[in-house]
């Protein structure tokens, strides 16, 4: 098991934080900075949130010597990323009122807000208690939220799965009751740490994520998840799951002794054991996982430390019942449904593209407003998918014609329609100008890149392709570049290292292919990829899989 000498400094502050309580308190009393204690800063990770400060301004701001602009990012806990439509209303007021005014899809399906000011922070999670909404367990070393596959079409038992994610969510929360206690003000009901079986007093070496995808498609991308569930549905009827453990894709430029990973397979199990399996996966980490190096801390790297075959021998060992081998399940696709759809009920669903997961009123286009119209009806309730979408959902046949006009006019159908298939199919981080771990641009970069790629696309008549491309600001992964046939992955301002080679299910990675690339480079190089891929591809083959087959297998 872990050694208890040689603890990382995040360790020593978690087991010091009386139930993640810390001096919290006492931090946000300060009216001298904008900024919470050091140690705190760790700590406020496990109530949703990030200490952050705009970067655009630093330099500004030390000219002037005052100490950078530090505000907060606050995500929500979702799982399966659901909302009502007073949620969204609500959710609406409280970004126009406390925060940069811009609502943020992630890319695991929940919300969050930036530049919410320490004063700003207690109003703003107590606007969300009264929605029935909290941030508990949204970041920091816990399991986060829960991912689902999200479109009901695709099975008619989307439902009986989807709740399965919230009960995943709800069992594996932290039992301390410190988020009470420091952001509304609850009373402290004893003086002793609650006590929590399965964090204990040291919670996770690292963040722990788990997603759900319904075959077949791959929409949450189950791979990359610390551990992915795989429905097996057989003659209608939902059987169980197939486990993938030791996914992730962050990684450190540099540092061969950090990569990105997809899960392996564990094995299956019938519904009625997953949830004891899911928590015995999370023990077996917990004990085993690396406490001295946060580099080394992911599940992936306790996996590869121990072999596969031991790890799931420890967590039959604590469940005291086996994994089947994994059943047969097929994957065909990894992207959203944009428009209207129809599932088994008769409800419609309306999936629009949402560029990076902004939602915001700019260039002429009132998204935001014209969603807080179609909340305000009643009528729609709001989901969001693991490619930073949104779908309006659960709409009544009666109430479609209603819904449709409002998108008409808020020019949302011409958006979503009028979005190129690479655009629609891409994804970015948020980088700068708030993510301390930034050293590119990412999501305010790469809409203008797709522009410039586009006419290349045309050049090559691949206007209709559907390939993926991703960027991240880093090498930690947030935007999913890893996983997906084009990424870049920043390095410095203006410059990405260039990956190919991932495939169009999420079951392969990329590779890198070129160092540091600024822009002129990378148009230069994708022209070159995309001639040959065009004059020498086999029938149907993708350019991930041709990237692959060409240019990283031939190596």
């Amino acid at each position: 098991m872990s050694e208890k000498n040689n603890l990382s400094g995040t360790e020593k502050i978690k087991v010091a934080s009386q139930g993640l309580r810390g001096t919290l308190k006492e931090s946000l009393r300060d009216a001298h900075t904008g900024a919470i204690r050091e140690d705190d800063q760790a700590l406020v990770k496990f109530h949703g949130m990030y200490m952050q400060d705009d970067r655009d301004r630093r330099e500004e701001r030390s000219r002037k010597k005052l100490e950078p602009l530090f505000s907060f990012m606050i995500r929500l806990r979702l799982p399966g990323g659901f909302l009502t439509a007073d949620q969204w209303i609500g959710l609406h007021h409280v970004a126009g009122k406390y925060s940069t005014g811009t609502i943020k899809i992630t890319t695991r399906q929940t919300i969050q807000l930036h530049g919410i000011l320490k004063s700003h922070t207690k109003p703003t999670i107590s606007a969300f208690n009264t929605m029935h909404l909290d941030s508990i367990a949204a970041c920091g070393d816990v399991n986060r939220n829960v991912t689902c596959a999200s479109h009901p079409k695709e099975s008619p038992l989307h439902e009986e799965i989807y709740q399965f994610a919230r009960e995943i969510s709800a069992y594996h929360l932290p039992k301390t009751r410190g988020y009470y206690e420091v952001w509304m003000d609850a009373e402290k009901l004893v003086e002793t740490t609650e006590e929590d079986p399965l964090y204990q007093d040291r919670y996770l070496p690292r963040k722990f994520k788990i997603g759900i995808a319904i075959p077949p498609n791959n929409d949450v991308d189950v791979f990359i998840n610390d551990l992915g569930l795989i429905a097996i549905i057989e003659d209608g009827v939902l059987k169980g799951y197939n486990f993938a453990a030791g996914g992730g894709l962050g990684s450190t430029h540099g540092n061969a002794n950090t990569y990105a990973r997809l899960g392996s397979m564990l094995g299956y199990l019938p519904k009625e054991q997953a949830m004891k399996a899911i928590y015995e996966v999370i023990t077996v980490q917990r004990d085993f996982g690396n406490r001295g190096d946060r580099k080394q801390a992911r599940l992936k790297y306790t996996i590869d430390k121990m072999g596969v075959d031991a790890y799931r021998a420890e967590v039959e060992k604590r469940c005291g019942f086996s994994f089947e081998p994994a059943r047969p399940y097929t994957f065909t696709s990894r992207k959203d449904a944009y428009g209207w759809s129809q599932n088994h009920e008769g409800k419609w669903y309306y999936t629009l593209f949402v560029e990076n997961g902004r939602v915001v009123d700019e260039n002429n286009y009132p998204l935001k407003t014209g969603l807080l119209k179609i909340a305000e009806t009643g009528k729609a309730n709001f989901r969001f998918t693991c490619n930073q979408n949104l779908i309006l959902s659960d709409i009544a046949d009666a109430d479609k014609a209603v819904i449709h006009q409002l998108l008409e006019e808020h020019q949302i159908i011409k958006s979503t329609d009028g979005a190129s298939p690479m655009r629609r199919n891409s994804m970015a981080c948020v980088a700068l100008n708030t993510c301390a771990l930034a050293m590119a641009e990412a999501q305010r970069y790469l809409p203008s890149l797709i522009s410039k790629i586009e006419p290349l696309l045309q050049k090559h008549q691949l206007a209709d392709e559907d390939i993926i491309v991703r960027m991240t600001g880093c090498p930690n992964g947030c935007g999913r570049s890893p996983n997906a046939e084009i990424g870049f992955v920043g390095t410095s301002l203006g410059k990405y290292n260039l990956h190919i080679g991932g495939d169009r299910l999420g079951e392969r990675l990329n590779t890198k292919y070129k160092d540091s690339l600024d822009e002129a480079a990378i148009l230069e190089t994708l022209d070159g990829l995309f001639d040959v891929y065009v004059k020498e591809r086999n029938a149907g083959e993708t350019f991930g899989d041709f990237s692959q087959r060409k240019w990283i297998d031939a190596q």
